[in-house]
């Protein structure tokens, strides 16, 4: 068995038009939660490519302007730990799509400050920081 360990998460805040891309969490940790797309950080991959990577898996559009958001040391979901790097892209071209019906129940473009409903774990850092320039976010163990 496999020692517990910290993972790396990798998201971006997509807008669009003054909106930001949201989906409907399914299956994993934080189901029935809003977030944009993201994922794990794999071996030997960049976190740029990882942005790109989990984009086009998971909605199938293309963006562009990435810039680094955040960093969150989250614990919400423990005995999952993660650091969660957080990105800001501009959307480019393309419909987003549920590629991973498994994992997202569809995919909207929603007002950041009116969101659709319960945000996913490092969301409100992302626009916490969007909003305010702050770049580190510690988010502790839920009882």
């Amino acid at each position: 068995m496999e020692a517990p360990h910290a993972k790396v998460g990798i998201g971006t805040l997509i807008f669009k038009d003054g909106k930001i891309l949201l989906g409907l969490r399914k299956g994993s940790h934080g189901a029935t939660q809003y977030g944009g797309p993201g994922g794990h950080l794999e071996y030997g991959e960049t976190m740029e490519e990882t942005v790109y990577r989990e984009i086009a898996e998971e909605c199938g559009i293309k963006v562009k302007n990435l810039r680094l958001l955040c960093v969150s040391d989250l614990l919400t979901y423990y005995p999952r730990h993660y650091v969660d790097i957080g990105f800001t892209a501009e959307w480019e071209s393309g419909d987003p799509e549920v590629l991973e019906p498994h994992r997202c129940g569809g995919w909207g473009w929603y007002d950041i400050d009116n969101l659709p409903g319960e945000p996913f774990g490092c969301l409100p850092a992302y626009i916490n920081s969007y909003k305010t320039g702050k770049r580190h976010f510690t988010f502790p163990k839920k009882d």
